[in-house]
């Protein structure tokens, strides 16, 4: 029986996702990511320093949510989010700034990842361009 992933195993779920589309090639079987396997699978991206890339450019998110998030007087945040391969959406706040002695990608924003619902609807939309007439 599989359980199911907290969080923290969807952001892993989706940098592994990510490893294995970019070629990646794991000793177990990452075709069916799990939350019995996701760590494991983690791991071997960990042992081959190969996390690194795929943790960074998932920190910024893939959707801006406008949700409220915490705050800190040294960094600029906003909540963030990105689907995760099982369909789940999972949120976060995305620490950014700190001018030129700050490290905002030291903050452990995985462990304090959240599920978001979400819904979508498609709309139609008018933008008007206005300029001067001549």
């Amino acid at each position: 029986m599989t359980s199911t992933m907290t969080p923290y195993q969807l952001l892993l779920s989706i940098i592994v996702e990510r490893a294995r589309n970019d070629g990646f090639e794991f000793e177990d079987d990452a075709s069916n990511i799990t939350a019995e396997n996701v760590e494991d699978l983690y791991s071997e991206l960990e042992d081959e320093g190969a996390q690194w890339d795929y943790k960074s450019e998932l920190r910024q998110g893939t959707e801006e949510t406008g949700l409220p998030c915490e705050w800190s007087r040294h960094y600029e945040s906003m909540s963030v989010a990105a689907k995760a391969p099982n369909g789940q959406w999972v949120g976060w706040t995305y620490w950014y700034g700190g001018g030129k002695h700050g490290e905002p990608e030291a903050i452990d924003w995985m462990s304090e990842a959240y599920f978001l619902n979400v819904t979508e609807e498609e709309k139609m939309v008018t933008v008007k361009t206005f300029a001067k007439a001549e």
